[in-house]
């Protein structure tokens, strides 16, 4: 059985380094995929995924719970694209996207050789689907993310984002709510 994050916080406290990278190995792919939707860039996903594990060796001390360090680690991926995302927004950068996957997220669904009329279709769905998502605010997005494309339970949610298991089932359920709205008329039936 390998030893739990718990075990390797320990050690990393203890000043084994070959411990917190065993740590990074096992969270950097989460991260990156996390920072990635809410930066839109692969640089910048990389960047804040480099700034979260520095900021975690930094405070491993302050770690209450070691059992706990998937989720405080997705928090500080979390604090950190919120920061980076102001700082944009300070200096009047608008998001550069990669590639079209940030802003469409159904882009990453596989599709074997669809026909014509669903490959309209399905086109006409991710341009709403990625004006939906840049519709939600930073909560409701960063929550859907999280449980929808990270498949984290409320509980690790509500810890990474820093609120209430029910205030993220809350912001969960308005994305949600949002978005179907946003994709409503292009899945009514044609007449």
């Amino acid at each position: 059985m390998e030893p739990t994050d718990a075990a390797f916080v320990s050690l990393a406290r203890a000043g084994d380094a070959d411990a917190f990278r065993v740590l990074v190995e096992r969270h950097s792919r989460a991260l990156f995929r996390l920072a990635y939707r809410m930066t839109g860039n692969e640089s910048d996903a990389e960047d804040v995924v480099q700034d979260s594990f520095l900021r975690a060796y930094r405070q491993l001390g302050a770690l209450d719970d070691q059992g706990n360090f998937g989720s405080w680690i997705h928090r500080i991926t979390v604090n950190c694209s919120l920061d980076l995302m102001r700082a944009r927004q300070r200096r009047g950068e608008r998001k550069q996207t990669a590639n079209a996957e940030m802003d469409d997220p159904m882009a990453a669904l596989p599709s074997p050789n669809p026909a014509p009329d669903r490959l309209a279709m399905s086109g006409e769905i991710r341009e709403r689907m990625a004006a939906a998502m840049s519709r939600l605010s930073d909560t409701e997005r960063w929550a859907f993310a999280l449980r929808h494309f990270e498949g984290m339970g409320m509980e690790e949610v509500g810890r990474a984002l820093g609120c209430q298991p029910g205030a993220a089932k809350h912001s969960i359920f308005r994305a949600v709510r949002k978005l179907r709205r946003a994709l409503e008329p292009a899945m009514s039936p044609v007449k």
